[in-house]
């Protein structure tokens, strides 16, 4: 993995601003600590850092070449899990190859099908390609959205990055917010509208699209989006298909020059990957797979079972690291680490975000990156099979908006009479959700219940698992972490986004068709174990902690935030023990501790981003 970035100007000597360029790659050094390289030439400057995984000596980037005369050049994140079936068809179109990194494969592949070439691959990525021959730059961004890719066309310049922080280093690029993005920010956040950068002049290509800039312009379009088809398959065929295509792409992505280590939670989702991934190595002699899980000082102290969360994790991996033989590595952190790493998480995000679900990962990624490069998650699994609990809750299912999201009022209520009348948070939040539900590819014939779940399994692909997705890149990023999502694979979300419920929730349990698939990988304890999500701590430590800082932002008049809320409302909130620790506020791990520390992520973003609202 690595961050990528540059500009297009078509007018003027690019050669001049080549500080410029090394300036903008090295705010992107965390998510390619190995090496840096530029490349101007003509229009094009480009900037990359790398993260070393697949053939480290010979995979510099920018990556160069001449083909019947004309230039080619390459930044590109990200990894290409079916390289070697393109590289045998490209080299029996006569393509040379000098390396055993992607990049190049990437790279031919664009030469030898130009844009056409985005259809071809499978894995997650984002790039861009100078073409020589067409005189354009070439974008595009993986089917799901993994690798990130922001950009922002000022005048006659196109800048782009892995991250704003990029492209805010050039002069053309202002850290402006209006109403929209202060929407964005207070009524969607910590998700975001697909394609909406917040700031002003930024957006961020959406999932499967790809963008050409040439000299007639900017031109982006869909080449891959999640269609609905009839399902033939019976529940016996479709959990074979199931594993058959998680195997497929599991074992695809096991491939490294480096060892790849595995996320474990004790979840159905993580342990099913794990014990994917032992048994390839087992049978492949590569030895023992190390294992990593993150919990919180004192957490068994303090923690309640409810709805979002119904049991501990600690019990679980225990019970999987000993089933599997692992090499296990159990990594805890306490409260003041949690709150210390609040603002590093938003430097890393460069938005405010899911505080401490950020903090920790970031933490968590950070103590991995110590001995492993890569690792294994089981990210977006909830989405794509309806594990959430509002796939199940008829009041959650019918509420008219985003079910992570369902208090917008109280939302609202929390800006300023002025904000209010300004950015219109409701009337915005609306106009968004109906967008998304416009979306939905329908299917002929289909009624009730069962387009009732192909819309919410549609808005949980599209809106809610990019946020998670966004988390995962930028956190494991941040600490030089290359962290793979198999559920994330194209093919298996456009397979299971058009099982039949009944049969997508079999025998009455969320994800039933993934745990049938699994019968025999997974003990049946962990196979039918109820699901609970990512950990968070429960010390009241850090309540009072995050509650201790709103308020004291609140009691200082130079808070950049004070004009955007009604501090009258949140000093209420912090005084409520009720409101505190269950306020409904956004998904399933973020209450009262974390709107006050989302609050503070705000002022903090505002006052070192030097963000201009207008």
């Amino acid at each position: 993995m690595c961050g990528i970035t540059g500009f297009i100007q078509w007018r003027g000597d690019l050669t001049q601003h080549s500080q410029l360029l090394v300036k903008m790659t090295e705010t992107l050094a965390n998510r390619g600590p190995d090496a840096a390289g530029t490349w101007i030439s003509g229009p094009c400057a480009f900037g990359h850092r790398r993260l070393s995984v697949i053939d480290p000596e010979n995979g510099a980037q920018p990556m160069i070449t001449r083909h019947e005369e004309q230039v080619y050049a390459i930044v590109y994140n990200g990894e290409l899990y079916n390289a070697p079936e393109l590289k045998q068809e490209l080299k029996q179109r006569g393509h040379p190859f000098r390396t055993q990194c992607d990049t190049e494969v990437l790279l031919h592949a664009y030469i030898e099908w130009g844009p056409d070439c985005a259809e071809k691959l499978n894995g997650i990525f984002a790039f861009a390609v100078w073409d020589g021959l067409r005189d354009q730059v070439f974008f595009a961004r993986d089917r799901l959205g993994v690798k990130p890719l922001f950009y922002s066309k000022v005048d006659d310049v196109l800048v782009f990055g892995s991250e704003p922080k990029a492209l805010l280093q050039h002069p053309k690029v202002q850290p402006i917010v209006g109403p929209e993005g202060l929407a964005e920010i207070f009524i969607i956040g910590p998700a975001r509208t697909p394609g909406h950068g917040v700031y002003k002049e930024m957006q961020e290509l959406r999932p499967g699209h790809a963008m050409i800039y040439s000299r007639e312009g900017l031109r982006s379009y869909a080449y891959w989006k999640l269609e609905s088809a009839k399902h033939t398959d019976n529940e016996t065929e479709t959990a074979a298909k199931v594993r058959e295509l998680l195997q497929d792409t599991l074992e695809r992505q096991l491939v490294s020059d480096v060892p790849v280590c595995s996320l474990l939670s004790g979840g159905l989702d993580s342990s099913a990957l794990t014990a994917l991934a032992v048994d390839y190595y087992n049978r492949n002699g590569q030895g023992r797979m190390d294992t990593y899980s993150v919990d919180y000082v004192d957490n068994d102290k303090h923690f309640k079972s409810h709805t979002f969360q119904p049991g501990a994790d600690g019990p679980w991996i225990k019970r999987m690291v000993d089933e599997l033989n692992t090499n296990h590595h159990y990594i805890s952190f306490d409260t003041p680490e949690l709150v210390e790493a609040l603002d590093n998480a938003l430097y890393t995000r460069d938005l405010p975000g899911m505080t401490d679900v950020d903090s920790s990962l970031y933490l968590f990624c950070r103590e991995i990156k110590k001995k492993a490069t890569v690792a294994i998650s089981g990210e977006a699994a909830d989405e794509i099979f309806g594990g959430y609990p509002w796939f199940h809750r008829e009041e959650m299912l019918s509420s008219g908006t985003f079910p992570w999201s369902v208090a917008p009022k109280m939302r609202a209520s929390l800006l300023s009479p002025e904000v209010n009348q300004w950015i219109r948070p409701l009337e915005y939040l609306g106009d968004r959700y109906s967008d998304a539900v416009a979306e939905v590819p329908k299917l002929d014939g289909e009624t009730g219940k069962q387009a009732q779940m192909r819309v919410m399994s549609y808005l949980n692909i599209t809106r809610f698992m990019p946020t998670l997705l966004d988390r995962k890149d930028r956190m494991s990023m941040g600490a030089g972490l290359e962290v793979r999502v198999p559920y994330c694979d194209h093919r298996l979300v456009q397979y299971v986004f058009n099982i039949p419920w009944e049969i997508k929730n079999l025998n009455g349990r969320e994800k039933g068709i993934l745990r049938k698939a699994l019968e025999g990988i997974l003990p049946d304890d962990v196979l039918y174990r109820k699901k609970s999500p990512y950990p968070k701590t429960h010390n009241p430590a850090y309540l009072n902690a995050v509650r201790t800082q709103v308020l004291n932002i609140l009691d200082d008049s130079t808070s950049p935030i004070l004009p955007l809320i009604d501090a009258a409302k949140i000093r209420e909130i912090a005084a409520s023990p009720e409101s505190s620790t269950n306020l409904p506020w956004f998904g399933q791990l973020m209450s009262g501790p974390q709107l006050f520390a989302y609050l503070t992520q705000v002022d903090l973003w505002l006052r070192k981003y030097n963000v201009s609202i207008q």
